[in-house]
């Protein structure tokens, strides 16, 4: 086999969970090989490079080899070799203990200046 599916090859190495949802993925765009858009038919071979993007953030895989049925993580893990640059964490701004209400005037105030909303009129 020298060439596989590009939505098949996504969803045997987990990147979706179905193969339906890396079929939408790349009818959105979503996912690109060596640098273009590509349809859910379109065939990859050892040594592309796939951009893909999931929940904001591009993820860079380089295939390394080819799957067509979904294997287990560890295995799956051998068929690509990532690329993605380390991602900076971001600090939770403004989140409230689920259950504490409503935040009072002075809570609110002090998550818009976090949020870095804040009025200059009220200081």
């Amino acid at each position: 086999m020298d060439a596989a599916r590009v939505d098949s090859w996504l969803w045997a190495i987990r990147v979706y969970k179905t193969r339906s949802s890396a079929t939408t993925a790349c009818r959105a765009g979503h996912v690109r090989v060596n640098g273009d858009k590509v349809k859910a038919a379109q065939q990859i071979r050892v040594g592309d490079e796939l951009r893909i993007r999931i929940a904001g953030f591009d993820r860079i895989l380089i295939v390394r080899q080819l799957l067509v049925k979904r294997v287990g993580a560890p295995l799956a893990a051998l068929a690509y070799e990532d690329k993605t640059p380390e991602r900076e964490p971001q600090a939770a701004l403004g989140l409230r203990d689920r259950g504490a209400g409503r935040p009072t005037k002075r809570e609110r105030r002090d998550i818009d200046k976090l949020r870095g909303r804040h009025d200059d009129r009220l200081n």
